[in-house]
């Protein structure tokens, strides 16, 4: 049994969050001593851990708690877990995408030569989208 400190070292998760988890149902309430401390479990940590991978590999709390139903029914085929592993996937490639336009365009106008504020590309096309070199 872990206290709620001891959970959030050996996890890494810090103590708000441990109660937040538990306030929004993705962890149970645990048991509490008669000083009405918290007591979690070795399965209460696994399923902290899991959740903390989770959300390591930027899931969502919803597509979490969508796993953590899966994870109920380890006889059922696997489907819906690809299913939003590559939802997640595409959208991650989406993101990597746009910050690649991002560090294109960041890059371009940083290269700027002026010796004066009034002259500098940088604050002329953050004032002019219409001076980036395409959309980001």
């Amino acid at each position: 049994m872990y206290s709620i400190g001891q959970l959030s070292r050996k996890s890494g998760v810090k103590v708000p969050t441990i109660r937040y988890y538990e306030q929004i149902g993705l962890i149970a309430a645990p048991e509490r001593t008669a000083g009405n401390q918290r007591r979690y479990t070795v399965a209460g940590f696994k399923r902290l851990s899991f959740i903390r991978h989770c959300r390591d590999l930027g899931f969502s709390l919803n597509d979490t708690r969508e796993f953590l139903k899966l994870g109920e029914h380890p006889e059922q085929q696997c489907d819906d877990a690809h299913e939003i592993a590559a939802r997640h996937l595409a959208s991650l490639r989406d993101k990597i995408a746009k910050l690649k336009r991002l560090e294109a365009e960041l890059a371009r106008i940083s290269r700027c030569s002026a010796d004066n504020l009034g002259e500098c590309a940088v604050l002329e096309t953050l004032a002019d989208h219409g001076l980036c070199s395409g959309d980001h």
